[in-house]
């Protein structure tokens, strides 16, 4: 039997030019008649249309009791558990959903879908090692000068990114934003937290910034042309804005990824949520093209990379299955955190619902190892602001 086929190697391109989706090779086997979906309500929102019923879920067998690991399980082990500095204390009141704790509505009504809480924290410190590992160990991708003086993280998250940056550029002054104030509060003497909220009118000075880093906003921007719009003012002449975003939706190349099973659902719901309450997930792919939001402000010089990183370490390539050891474990470490907002909060799923799609799920995660060879697509997006500004 053949090797199943494996990631290709990163490749960059120039706008205006598009890279086509990898995905769209791919097959998918039909779905099997024991998971055949329950007839959908004709009356129901045509976004959803081809999504399977919360029941489809709660009417299947749900894995064995040795499936059940809890969230803290990961194909790495003890190598996979990233140390998280202590955090910084904050009067703040969370919002709660199911438990989970959530940037507070006081500081903005920006609906955020991930939880801020301890556990999945600790996800996302995985997730940024995983893309570091995508970046061959370089946290961007724009042609950079030591010389820089300001630079910003929007949507710094954890912190983690912005406290390598200033480390990399200790003579650069380096702010992280974000909406939770859940970063440590030891950090190189270049850097500082401040709490902003992206979609809102920046308040920075204009023609300011060397460098803009956003990453990982899909699913939270309303009008990504806006976002551009605000980076190109407060980015100097001459300056980067980069913009890293993931696929919401998995892919297979070799027909080991199922119509209807939980990895395939994942991605048609986020898309789903997303036309739903507004803020689009399929940020890469056939959704919102961030290069044009890119030529639109005005930048230059735009340039795409695009990396197809394994969920699971079925790669017979050495550094892909580490890279796709480490994305699998950063899903595994807080898979309910990842989705409870979206299925529970946009999509009306009960906590129950939930948690049964978590259980199947995640049996499915665990066989991404070995027979289920599953990828999602990263892409970076750079440009320059030109040095004569009209």
């Amino acid at each position: 039997m053949s090797p199943p086929p494996k990631p290709t190697s990163p490749k960059a391109t120039t706008s205006p030019g598009k890279v086509s989706s990898p995905g769209s090779t791919g097959k998918k086997s039909p779905t099997p008649a024991a998971s055949s979906p329950p007839s959908q309500d004709p009356s129901a929102d045509p976004s959803t249309a081809n999504i399977l019923p919360a029941q489809h879920w709660t009417d299947q067998p749900l894995p064995g009791a040795d499936d059940h690991d809890d969230d803290n399980d990961s194909s790495l082990g003890d190598d996979a558990t990233s140390s998280t500095a202590s955090l910084t204390s904050s009067i703040m009141a969370y919002r709660t959903v199911h438990g989970r704790t959530y940037h507070s509505d006081r500081v903005t009504d920006a609906q955020y879908w991930t939880p801020n809480d301890e556990s999945h924290i600790e996800a996302s410190d995985i997730i940024h090692h995983c893309i570091t590992l995508c970046h061959d160990g370089a946290l961007f991708k724009a042609p950079l000068s030591d010389d820089m003086e300001n630079a910003i993280d929007v949507g710094c998250g954890t912190g983690i990114w912005a406290i390598d940056f200033a480390d990399r550029f200790p003579n650069c002054q380096v702010i992280g934003t974000d909406i939770s104030p859940i970063q440590p509060s030891w950090v190189p003497t270049n850097l500082k937290f401040e709490m902003d909220d992206a979609t809102l009118p920046w308040t920075f000075p204009e023609n300011h910034f060397d460098y803009i880093h956003m990453r990982y906003l899909f699913g939270s921007i309303p009008d990504w042309n806006s976002l551009l719009e605000n980076a190109y003012k407060s980015c100097k002449p001459g300056g980067y804005v980069e913009s890293y975003e993931p696929s919401c939706v998995f892919r297979s190349d070799d027909g080991t990824l199922l119509e209807g099973s939980p990895l395939d659902e994942w991605g048609k719901v986020f898309v789903a949520a997303g036309k739903k309450f507004g803020r689009p997930f399929d940020i890469v792919g056939d959704g919102v093209t961030v290069q044009d939001a890119f030529r639109n402000a005005g930048f230059e010089e735009i340039t795409e990379w695009e990396f197809k990183c394994p969920i699971g370490a079925w790669p017979q390539d050495k550094k892909l299955k580490e890279i796709g050891a480490y994305a699998l474990a950063g899903i595994s470490q807080d898979i309910e955190g990842w989705i409870l907002f979206v299925w529970s909060q946009v999509m009306g799923w009960s906590k129950e619902e939930v948690t049964v799609f978590v259980a199947h799920l995640r049996r499915q995660l665990r066989d991404t190892n070995t027979k289920v060879h599953v990828y999602t697509l990263m892409r970076s997006v750079y440009g320059r602001k030109p040095l004569t500004v009209t």
